[in-house]
């Protein structure tokens, strides 16, 4: 009797708006999981998570000192993820405003397409290196760039040797900076990138050595270098440099390191714009 009456209380409009407000409660974060997917701050929020296990566990062992200081983070936290998050949340209000924070991907790149690119990047560095043509090019991978992309001028273009050849061309105005692609396209040109302050580095290698090396520090991109003085093929990867590779080698890289991530559509989503 008594679970009857608790089973009573429960009617079929309650469950289906406990439902539905479970849904939206959902949808909701897997958004802002979306908009934040492309920055750095996608590892700050796994970082807030390693904080909430830690002052659980602390909490469940009874360990008065680490869970006051967990709760000390927490408390002060909330400030910190709006100032650390702000150039995020604008984005988000933004794409907001715009209607295209509800689309959805699409599907991704065939094996043979991908082979295609590869081939094109290496027919472009092969160019490059025989004429002694500066070149840096960054391949975004788990962690996004979007910082990066947006010092940069915008290209968005698909991939070819003749594109890519063309960018670098010396006195031209997106010879200077990094290129980024962005899985099967080119998000941008003439892009700054932060240099490292490694001892290690050779000091007769380039900024562009050192770019490559300082967007390894921050992020889990794979960058590609031409030298301009010597032809030579180096990349960037993990914190590390490796220089004077062939060209066999820089293709077995690519394989490993070049994500070739779905491309965003337009429309396709529940809220798109027909």
């Amino acid at each position: 009797m008594q679970m009857d009456s608790v089973l009573g209380n429960f009617t079929t409009a309650t469950i289906i708006t406990s439902i539905v407000d479970l849904l939206i409660v959902w949808y909701v974060i897997y958004l802002l999981m979306t908009v934040m997917k492309g920055t750095k701050a996608i590892q700050l929020i796994k970082g807030i998570f390693f904080i909430l296990i830690g002052r659980s566990i602390s909490n469940y062992f009874d360990l008065t000192t680490t869970t006051q200081m967990f709760d000390t983070v927490l408390e002060w936290g909330f400030l910190a993820i709006i100032v650390i998050f702000q150039p995020e949340l604008r984005r988000a209000l933004e794409q907001l405003g715009r209607g295209s924070l509800f689309r959805k991907n699409g599907n991704g790149s065939a094996t043979s397409e991908h082979d295609k690119l590869r081939e094109a990047m290496v027919k472009s560095v092969r160019y490059m290196a025989k004429r002694r043509i500066g070149a840096l090019i960054v391949f975004e991978r788990e962690t996004g760039l979007k910082d990066y992309i947006e010092t940069g001028i915008p290209i968005n273009g698909n991939i070819s040797s003749e594109l890519l050849i063309n960018i670098f061309i010396p006195n031209t105005p997106l010879h200077d900076g990094a290129m980024i692609i962005q899985g099967d396209q080119i998000a941008t040109a003439a892009s700054y990138l932060p240099l490292s302050d490694s001892n290690k580095i050779a000091k007769n290698l380039g900024t562009r050595h050192r770019a490559a090396v300082g967007i390894s520090e921050v992020t889990d991109a794979f960058t590609v270098v031409v030298s301009e003085e010597t032809g030579n093929i180096s990349v960037s990867y993990d914190s590390s440099l490796t220089k004077e590779i062939t060209l066999e080698e820089l293709d077995d890289l690519l394989k490993t390191h070049w994500n070739i991530l779905p491309p965003v559509k337009e429309g396709g989503g529940l809220f798109a714009r027909k």
